[in-house]
Order: structure tokens, then sequence, then C-alpha cells
């Protein structure tokens, strides 16, 4: 803390190095302080929700099987997701491999958490398989850096197959959801309208996804692109369909982030965030804890997705909509008793 640049410098090889350094300065001062238990603290302590979108996910559709792997639901040690999926995808490949399958015998062994952990975080924003492909390539090109580009090719596609089987049969609720999400705004934007929506705060959506025009225009030095996007273009199915999963899970974690900072606020604690990583002082951590589970059960303890539907059906009278997936049994209130919920 007093030689940061003259002694061993071991503050340099953690993960966040000058938050290591941040905090060795304040402990520091605390101890020298003569009181550490009075000592006021300026340094933020962060707690990070686990796959913050799957845990909004397992909320809405009561999902207690995906609840469980995103620490939504108590447990005596912090779930992985990622280990999860990884042992599941390890299943499915050490079967091909003893069904002969010559890919699997090369891959046998070799899945481990990183490979699937980037699809898996992104499943929840609604990543492609394509997208999905070029992930697990370019985690398994460090793992396994002899493979040729075809063999390369082969693996990931193969894995990225399991990776999203896996993702369906732990997370079922969260898909069911998803694909009715999505359906809801392919239909809307057939209808030649863009998808609009309410938060429970209040506050409007527009998807603002157009057809855009572009011209090019050449000149003697080069080639410039102008994009037309004026709000008159036809609205872009495919990308309001893409678009509005994710973007309506984030209308969510918007509002819990809004309701914990004001309740914090209320209580008179310090309160900041950065998307589901919520910071507040050492003396404040649990009872900032305490009051995010809280505003979590509130949120979810509305009937978010019937509300949407019955917005739809105002919004867009002559437009039949899918009936809502079923819910599970869920039992919201335990996330009071998840340590790990944020952690």
């Amino acid at each position: 803390a007093d030689n940061p640049l003259d002694g061993r410098e071991w503050w340099k090889n953690a993960d966040e190095p000058f938050q290591a350094l941040a905090a060795c300065i304040e402990i520091a001062q605390a101890v020298r302080s003569g009181d550490p238990d009075s000592y006021m603290c300026r340094l933020p302590v962060h707690q990070d929700g686990t796959c913050n979108g799957l845990q909004h996910y397992a909320a809405l559709g009561g999902d207690e099987l995906g609840a469980r792997k995103v620490n939504v639901l108590p447990s005596d040690s912090p779930q992985d997701v990622y280990s999860g999926v990884s042992t599941l995808v390890a299943k499915r490949v050490a079967q091909d491999a003893l069904d002969g399958h010559e890919l699997a015998k090369l891959l046998d062994g070799k899945v481990s958490r990183k490979i699937v952990k980037q699809t898996v975080m992104t499943s929840v924003y609604g990543v492609t398989f394509v997208g999905a492909r070029l992930q697990i390539e370019n985690a398994l090109s460090d793992q396994m850096p002899g493979l040729t580009d075809e063999q390369m090719w082969a693996a990931s596609s193969y894995l990225a197959k399991h990776t999203f089987a896996s993702l369906n049969q732990i997370f079922l609720g969260a898909r069911s959801i998803m694909e009715w999400l999505a359906e809801c705004a392919k239909i809307i934007a057939k209808s030649h309208e863009p998808v609009v929506w309410v938060t429970p705060l209040g506050l409007p959506v527009v998807q603002p996804y157009r057809k855009a025009g572009s011209l090019q225009v050449k000149t003697v030095v080069q080639t410039v692109a102008l994009v037309d996007s004026r709000e008159d273009l036809p609205v872009s199915t495919t990308r309001q369909r893409s678009a509005f999963p994710p973007n309506y899970i984030h209308s969510l974690d918007s509002t819990h982030m809004f309701l914990t900072a004001i309740e914090c606020a209320r209580q008179g604690i310090t309160y900041s965030s950065v998307h589901d990583s919520y910071w507040t002082h050492p003396s404040s951590v649990d009872q900032m804890g305490s009051i995010l589970r809280d505003q979590f059960i509130e949120l979810h303890s509305q009937p978010l997705l019937e509300r949407l539907r019955e917005w739809f059906v105002v919004k867009y009278p002559t437009i039949i909509f899918p009936p809502l997936p079923a819910r599970g049994e869920l039992d919201l209130p335990q996330v009071k008793h998840s340590k790990y919920f944020f952690h």
C-alpha cells in the first residue's frame, strides 16, 4: 500500500490490479486509524448477478431447474451455470464417442467450461448458431491449436449444436418464453408495425429497427455509402424478431436496477451500478443485498407476461397473439435465502 511500485508488486497479478491495490490502501488506512470498526471506508463493494438475464427468464417462467442453476434458489455453494452446461455437453460428446462418432472421439474429454462460457452468456441475448460456432471456435483454437481449419469448423459446429441442446435441457422455460417473445415480435413486424411495450416502471419502449436504404456515391477519390434511416421506412421483421427477447429482458433488469436504487435512496444508503453489478459501501452490503432480493421478488410477483400480452392485444387489435407458455412452480420468495443470488 505504501510502496506499490517499489515492492514485490504482487498486486499487478490480480484479476483487477488497480482494484486490488485500492483495497490494500483502504485496509492500511483502516488499520492505522486506530479504530477500524468506525473507519469511514469509501471503497465500493460490488455484488453481481449470476447470468442475470437467465435469472429473469427463470423467474418469468417459474422454472425451478433453471432458477437453481443461476442461484435464484438457495444452495450450499454457488452454482456455476457454465460448468453445468459444459458437463452436459461433455456427456453428450462422450456418448457419441462410444457410438463411434469420429469427431466426438477427437473431442472426448476436452470440453471445458471456457469453451461454452461465451455462448451460454450470450444465449439470453439471442445468439445465433453462426455466432455460437464462432465463439466456440475462438475458445477451441486456444485449447486445441493443432486442429486443421476443416477440423476446427466441424468441431465448433458440432459443439455448438450440443451446447444449444444442453441449454434447452436446463433452461426449457427460458427457451419457451424466448420463442414466444420472438413469435409475437415477428407477427407484429409483419403487420408493418414496430414492437412497442411499456416497462413495469411505466417507461415506453419502441424498437427502431427498420430496413435502412443505402446508396453508394463513387467519386474519384473514394466510394461513400449513404444510409437512409428515416422513420417512415418499412420495419425489419428479422431484426424486430431477433432483438425483442433480449430487449425485453433488458427492460426488466433495468427496472430491477431502478427499483433497487429507489429503495436504497429511501433507506439512506449509497448505491451505484453497472448493468447487473450493484455497488455500495462495506457497511451497507448486507442491507443492499436484502433490498435487491426484495425488489426482484416485487418485480416478478407481478403478472409480467400476462400484462405484456394484454398490452399487445390493445396496441395491435387486428393481430391474434399466441397463448402464453406454461408456467412452472418456482417458489420465488426463496430468493431471499439464496446467498449467491448476487454475490
